[in-house]
């Protein structure tokens, strides 16, 4: 049997039990497990990452990857962890707050955005593993000189952890669309002959976004505005504390 996942998740460290073992040595490791899982979400996303595929990947069988994880949620978990590992963390340095908040949040971004199968591991336990541990302390500290509490700070990091989140999940899914720009040009015209006056409102508000913005979403410029926005509601309890 593999060991309990909060041993798993620290297995790297020096306070960490040693693996109980039984026969051979195994050819492979738990890291090499979790190697061959990323390279499969990031290469294909986490439909791809079954114990049957990591373990065809690495030439096991599939009873040999319980050896080393218990479940396919717990590797998922490790998973998560181990891209929180990788993460490059923003650098603080002198840095106001907000430009810490701005660093953080565009730093989880990139993350979502390069790994988007992140969006679709939604398991709490993610939180006992020691790159999410790293990855929390750090980002905590963007919000030193504030004068926040320890819960405020946490709800604080929450709130600009979420909308990172919210933003990365839209920007994959207009990714995935059609080419609205191409849509919006052809759908303008016969769109308003649909629209009422009872939706004068929709239609100067949408007009006026779709001719800015080539149809009806512009993530960048979302992202932008709503960050502005994200940090300016901070500042109304940091500033004002």
């Amino acid at each position: 049997m593999p060991r309990p996942l909060i041993d798993l998740l620290w297995r790297e460290s020096p306070h960490a039990p040693p693996p109980r073992r039984r026969g051979p040595r195994a050819t492979h490791s738990t890291n090499d497990v979790v190697a061959h899982a990323l390279a499969l979400a990031d290469q294909r996303g986490l439909t791809a990452v079954t114990i049957r595929a990591v373990a065809e990947s690495l030439g096991l069988t599939t009873m040999s990857i319980y050896t080393h994880v218990n479940s396919r949620d717990d590797l998922l978990v490790l998973m998560a962890d181990r891209a929180h590992a990788e993460m490059e963390l923003s650098p603080f340095g002198r840095a106001r707050w907000r430009t810490r908040v701005r660093r953080v949040a565009e730093a989880n971004l990139e993350l979502l955005r390069a790994r988007p199968w992140l969006l679709d591991v939604d398991d709490p336990r993610t939180a006992l593993g020691p790159g999410t541990v790293a990855k929390y302390d750090h980002e905590l500290h963007a919000f030193d000189d504030t004068g926040l509490g320890d819960l405020d700070r946490d709800a604080a990091l929450a709130f600009v952890l979420d909308f990172a989140r919210a933003t990365a999940s839209r920007m994959a899914q207009a990714s995935a669309a059609v080419d609205m720009a191409e849509e919006w040009e052809r759908a303008a015209g016969p769109l308003a002959t649909y629209l009422g006056p009872d939706l004068a409102l929709a239609q100067r508000v949408g007009r006026a976004a779709g001719e800015s913005m080539q149809g009806p979403f512009d993530a960048q410029r979302a992202w932008d505005w709503g960050l502005t926005r994200v940090i300016g509601g901070l500042a109304e309890i940091t500033e004002g504390s």
